[in-house]
């Protein structure tokens, strides 16, 4: 079993406990007072999922004995810690998800409350009673799985806003401030992220005494770990841009965008001087399609803000991601048959000698 070293030891319980105390205490007065005047929180905010937050408080206070129970199996460090840890964290990111589902926006609690979950979700990982062989391989398949979830992010996000159009709207428009389909995409934006992190730390792993391919890796989390920013620097609509409502969030957005993408670019750079010749080869005919369609999007981004034409910005855009999320895949199915055929020992080469 993978042991946790002191400080994720500590950092975990700090969640656990943090968590279930506020679980407890908040399910608590929803109990007490379903109206939610001990919260002041009025029942129109659900939307009449509920008709008052009796349900929500019992779930919620369960969801604090689970954290209250994970923390004293992780204390005593029980055989079973890990599933304790997993079933609280995990309870609680599907609370945090529904929640802002029914609620149909974003609160700062989110942040204060769910972050530590994420943060709790990282450090509970040495629990799990994996070799290191098999964690690696399951961050790898991240790679696949971030894929997958954002091609399925922007076929669900549209679908969710009628007056939305693919072709001449960019991705992060789903995701501005007043877009109907913004706590979705924040939601999923936020899994994807957590997704290509443990992505590049699964790269990390694998490249073994590969400096190259280990500072891809880093890239990638990085890349990662910056896609947790992107709901703290929303865009605005472009009619709020052309009238002039933009602020320091709007120029954050886009220090982001141009950031990710210098470092993406960077990690194809470093993958395809560390990989076979083959695989060289079609990272740097990614890294040409990208900055070919990434010039083509940024041509029409300034018309966004002045609420101009931008008629194929959204197939430019896609493109480009499509590529990259492409290359990711083929990545990740790259390095699991590299580390297959390193560990597979071929029959003849075990038999002894006659």
């Amino acid at each position: 079993m993978l042991g946790q070293r002191p400080w994720q030891r500590i950092t975990l319980l700090s969640v656990l406990g943090y968590e279930g105390v506020g679980a407890l205490l908040g399910g608590s007065l929803l109990i007490a007072a379903p109206d939610g005047h001990f919260m002041a929180m009025p029942v129109r905010i659900m939307h009449g999922t509920f008709r008052d937050f009796l349900i929500p408080g019992v779930i919620l206070f369960g969801l604090g004995l689970l954290n209250v129970v994970a923390f004293f199996g992780v204390l005593r460090r029980s055989r079973a810690d890990w599933i304790g840890a997993g079933l609280a964290l995990g309870g609680l990111a599907v609370w945090f998800f529904v929640e802002i589902m029914i609620l149909r926006q974003l609160h700062w609690l989110h942040v204060m409350w769910g972050l530590p979950v994420i943060l709790g979700g990282v450090v509970a990982v040495p629990l799990l009673p994996f070799r290191p062989a098999t964690m690696r391989n399951t961050w790898l398949v991240c790679g696949v799985a971030s894929s997958l979830l954002y091609i399925a992010m922007n076929v669900i996000g549209p679908m969710q806003w009628r007056a939305y159009h693919v072709a001449s709207q960019t991705v992060s428009e789903l995701s501005a401030i007043g877009a109907p389909t913004r706590p979705l995409w924040v939601v999923l934006g936020v899994i994807y992220s957590l997704l290509v992190t443990a992505f590049g730390w699964g790269i990390r792993m694998a490249a073994g005494g590969d400096r190259r391919l280990r500072i891809a890796g880093a890239l990638i989390v990085i890349y990662g770990a910056l896609g947790i920013a992107w709901p703290l620097a929303p865009m605005h609509a472009r009619e709020v841009l052309a009238a002039g409502g933009g602020n320091f969030s709007d120029t954050l957005h886009i220090a982001l965008a141009i950031t990710t993408e210098i470092i993406y670019l960077l990690a194809l750079g470093f993958t395809a001087a560390a990989l076979g010749q083959a695989f060289r080869l079609y990272s740097i005919a990614t890294i040409f399609v990208l900055l070919a369609f990434g010039f083509l999007t940024f041509w029409e981004a300034p018309r966004v803000g002045a609420n101009g034409l931008t008629p194929f910005i959204g197939v430019w855009e896609r493109i480009n991601i499509g590529v990259f999320l492409l290359w990711m895949t083929v990545l990740a199915i790259a390095l699991l048959r590299r580390g297959r055929s390193k560990h597979h020992v071929p029959s003849h080469a075990t038999a002894q000698p006659a």
